[in-house]
């Protein structure tokens, strides 16, 4: 099935008024739909999912900039996981935003993660506009399979308002997630890191589940798929209350594979997802272990600390320091894997791999780790699976 993406004739009479090093600077999908004054939107009822780090380079909301402008209606908002603002955790309760006076939907309560027909009762397109940075883990990916799913029910068009992929569009890797571990955390079959922009998701979500919704893209201009988020000349914005710079970005597809009960992944530190650790760790031993090993663009240091939130707040953590020393050279998921057959070498009695299978989403992984193997060794013998999803991703791609 080919994908669809909205073909957008390009006005030269620019709402930016550019510089030479803003000529330079990734259009989002809604600075596009800004230039092209809502074309697609005219006239229509919008329900929008978004947060407040959906912003256009002068800093306006797509949330203020959809309900300014002119013959589109803002009927709905919807917020993801941590809230509009992109700085809470727990679950998130209904609000009126306070700029707009837009009713706003949480889909992170408990039990409720869909979009009800209630909520699109006054809505005639949904629209989608949150940054992707990258890992397979992340609900906002879920959140948008459901609005799919929403709008093909109700036979109303979705538009993704697509953005950067904070860690680029090139590099894929991991197992597969299996049929039974598909969950908010992982909504379909797909590796660790996909290497897809959110537009990409959604044509691809919908083409593979057969959903049959209408789904268009706003796609951006200026963007490659080597591009770092640092390469893009756009400002950053914590995408989570535990994602607060790029290094954390990069490393997140990795470290968030061992995050349970059993171990902090730095939550309540200064640096979520730099550091790994918990009161009974032997992170010397597993520091000169992974460090033995030559992994790709990082290190690993032993430290003590002291989470103030989250798993293991307040007691004293044997942990790793996660030192990020090329990027371009890193592989985050061969990272993760090794870090977690570390842990099963030195202390298989205190970790229990059945923690984070939500996560690693793999039997067969799981399988191999059991059985000693390395990550290296995992990735090798699970190169088909990824040629696979390759083949199938390929299909969807909409950036060189």
């Amino acid at each position: 099935m080919a994908p669809y993406c909205l073909a957008l004739l390009l006005s030269p009479l620019l709402l930016f008024n550019a510089t030479p090093d803003e000529d330079k600077r990734v259009l989002t999908g809604l600075e596009v739909l800004i230039r092209e004054n809502f074309a697609p939107l005219q006239g229509k009822r919008v329900g929008l999912l978004t947060a407040d780090t959906a912003v256009t380079h002068d800093r306006r909301r797509s949330i203020d900039v959809l309900a300014q402008a002119a013959n589109v209606k803002l009927t709905a908002i919807f917020a993801p996981e941590h809230g509009l603002a992109a700085d809470r955790s727990g679950q998130i309760e209904d609000s009126r935003d306070e700029a707009t006076g837009v009713p706003i939907y949480s889909l992170y309560q408990k039990g409720r993660h869909h979009p009800t027909p209630e909520m699109l009762e006054n809505v005639d397109v949904l629209v989608y506009d949150i940054p992707q940075f990258g890992a397979r883990f992340l609900t906002r990916i879920t959140l948008l399979g459901y609005c799919i799913e929403a709008a093909a029910q109700k036979g109303i068009p979705l538009y993704v308002l697509d953005g950067p992929n904070f860690i680029n569009g090139v590099d894929v890797a991991g197992p597969l997630l299996d049929d039974e571990h598909v969950s908010f955390v992982g909504y379909m079959r797909m590796p660790i890191r996909h290497g897809m922009t959110a537009g990409e998701l959604a044509l691809m979500i919908n083409g593979e589940k057969k959903l049959g919704a209408d789904v268009k893209v706003i796609p951006m201009e200026g963007w490659k798929r080597a591009m770092w988020y640092d390469e893009t000349g756009r400002e950053w914005m914590n995408p989570s209350p535990n994602i607060r710079n790029l290094t954390q970005a990069a490393l997140y597809p990795g470290v968030c594979l061992l995050e349970s009960p059993q171990i902090s992944v730095g939550r309540g530190t200064d640096t979520p997802f730099q550091i790994v650790g918990a009161p009974w760790l032997r992170a010397r031993e597993i520091a000169a272990h992974l460090n033995a090993r030559n992994l790709p663009g990082v290190r690993f240091v032993a430290r003590r600390f002291r989470p103030a939130a989250s798993v293991y707040r307040g007691e004293l953590c044997e942990g790793l320091d996660i030192v990020l020393t090329n990027r371009e050279t890193l592989d985050p998921v061969l990272m993760g894997l090794e870090l977690l057959a570390a842990v099963m070498k030195f202390n298989p009695e205190e970790f229990r791999l059945e923690s984070v299978m939500r996560l690693l989403g793999s039997n067969e992984a799981a399988a191999r780790l059991k059985r000693g193997e390395s990550g290296r060794e995992i990735l090798d013998a699970m190169k088909g699976q990824l040629e696979e999803f390759l083949r199938v991703r390929a299909a969807y791609l909409l950036y060189e």
